[in-house]
Order: structure tokens, then sequence, then C-alpha cells
């Protein structure tokens, strides 16, 4: 592991693991919660976040997108880092529900060229469905999404629904690195 993917990690553990019984928004109860934000919301977690998932990044790509509000900070960390290493990628921030006023869009973020590729992202991976539903509507507003990324797989499932639609999940970190056991299975 490279000294910064390990910086990551225990960024990760330090700020955004917590250990204990708690619902997931998939509805399912776990032994563990990570809240990403925590982390990525700070200046060294943005970097590396953002610096490690480039390196991920296919030379196709022209745009990072993800679901709000979990995808936010690491779309937008992406962008400046990409842009500070000579590498220009726009942002598209995917709505859960359409905006009630203007346009009324699912998509925020600059207009891309018809077909335009774009690199699909979420914090935290556990069905799958928030970046099914990322990857629906960036089809639905013209463009080709070409990679499904992650910062971490709960190892739940969600790797599998994105394969079945023709998505190899690509996650910086699972839930083997976070050093913890299988989820709860009760409901």
């Amino acid at each position: 592991m490279s000294p910064e993917r390990e910086q990551l990690l225990s960024l990760i553990k330090e700020t955004a693991l917590e250990v204990g019984t708690v619902v997931l928004s998939s509805g399912r109860t776990s032994n563990y919660y990570v809240d990403l934000r925590r982390m990525v919301l700070t200046p060294r977690g943005a970097y590396l976040t953002a610096k490690l998932l480039l390196d991920l990044v296919r030379p196709e790509v022209s745009a990072i997108g993800g679901m709000t509000l979990g995808a936010d900070p690491i779309v937008s960390s992406m962008i400046v880092v990409g842009h500070l290493e000579g590498r220009d990628l726009c942002g598209l921030i995917v709505r859960k529900e359409p905006k009630k006023h203007g346009m009324r869009r699912f998509i925020e973020g600059p207009v891309l060229e018809p077909g335009a590729r774009v690199a699909v992202v979420d914090d935290v991976v556990t069905t799958g469905n928030s970046l099914l539903r990322s990857i629906e509507r960036i089809e639905e507003a013209g463009y080709r999404p070409v990679q499904a990324l992650a910062v971490l797989d709960r190892m739940e499932g969600g790797r599998e629904t994105l394969r079945d639609a023709g998505f190899e999940l690509e996650s910086l970190f699972t839930r083997d690195d976070l050093g913890l056991a299988p989820r709860d299975h009760s409901r």
C-alpha cells in the first residue's frame, strides 16, 4: 500500500469510522458506520481522496459526477486537484429529485458535449443503488457513464449489482481494509 493510501486509510479510521449498531440508508442494520464527509471535508482528506481517485480515472473521461450529498465534496476535490495536476475534468452533481423551479434538472454542472464520458463516484457503496441512480440520470442527460468509483466498498452486494448493470466497481478500500467483520444480517 502506498504511503498516501495508508494515510487516507488512517484518516478514515480516525475521523469517519463509528463502531456500533446503526441503520443504514438502505434500511439494513450494520455493526459499523463510515461517515466519509467527516474525513473528505478536511484539507488532507479532500486532497488524498481526490488524488487517489484521480489515479483510477480513465484517460477518455471528461467529467466526474455523483449523487448529492455523498459525492459532492469528492467531485469538488477531484476537479480542483485534477486541474492543479494538469487534468481538467468537469464536475456534475446528481440531484435526488429534480429542481422544483427553473429548468427542473437532475444534473447540475456545465453542459457537456453529447456522449461525454463520465466517471461516476460515490463515497460509500453498500447496495450500489445510489451509483446506479446516478448512472441512469447521467445517461438521461445524454452523457456516457464509463466508470463506477468509490472510496469504500462495504462488500454487501453493491459490486455485484453494478457488475450486473455492466459496470466494474473500482474502490480505494473495502470493509476488509478497515479490519471489520461482515455486517450484522438482522433487519
